[in-house]
């Protein structure tokens, strides 16, 4: 019942379309005349909805910690967006420049830019949050936060930040693997439920991931 009133609700709301039919070739068409479009369309592309499954917990404990990540979670979220979307705006700017020291002094503005950005509000950032973090950048770009610093600075510069980080039990090498790991897979769970709610902007991962391949594993 949820799914059909979602899809009434996407067909109805916002828009108002009248069905015509129309003769074109001896052939009769139905096309679909949408108030404030002066193109007529025989059919309309609905974004996909993805029937999450309900949540369920074992114990006062298990839900208590789901809603904990939940926090941290939406918490840190824009920070990954914003990486990935500075790096994609970097990449492209890159790519229309021809010199070699003209690429090199774009990326250290770039780079600068992106640490006064971030600096200031992930220092604020506790362990758990700074891990969650860089799974999150990893779903976001491809490519684990050290590698990211390596690029950007140097081999030695990423190998200092992530001894740094070891010290508080953080690795900048973590990747996001859901299929592999509970909690990534909760953390997916909370992104997608956020991004149905429009509590988060939705991005889509740098690699695909099939959510009912997850529940399938995880729940059922």
């Amino acid at each position: 019942m949820k799914l059909i009133s979602v899809f009434l609700f996407m067909i109805t709301s916002s828009l108002w379309a009248q069905i015509k039919p129309v003769e074109q070739d001896s052939t009769v068409l139905e096309y679909i005349i949408i108030e404030g479009d002066s193109v007529p369309k025989t059919s309309i592309n609905l974004d996909e909805v993805l029937v999450l499954p309900k949540l369920t917990f074992k114990d006062r404990d298990e839900r208590l910690r789901y809603l904990i990540l939940k926090r941290k979670t939406l918490k840190v979220y824009p920070y990954a967006k914003l990486a990935a979307d500075r790096l994609v705006s970097l990449q492209e700017r890159l790519n229309q420049l021809e010199k070699k020291r003209q690429k090199r002094k774009y990326s250290k503005i770039i780079q600068k830019y992106i640490e006064n950005e971030f600096s200031a509000e992930l220092k604020k950032l506790t362990k758990t949050e700074g891990q969650i973090l860089v799974k999150l950048i990893h779903r976001q770009t491809g490519k684990t936060t050290f590698d990211l610093v390596k690029e950007l600075r140097s081999g030695w510069r990423a190998f200092w930040y992530n001894n740094t980080a070891s010290l508080f039990d953080i690795s900048l090498k973590r990747e996001f693997k859901p299929l592999d790991d509970k909690e990534d897979y909760l953390i997916e769970d909370i992104l997608q439920r956020a991004f149905q709610s429009r509590r988060l902007e939705r991005q889509d991962p740098a690699f695909e991931i099939n959510f009912y391949d997850l529940t399938d594993k995880w729940i059922q």
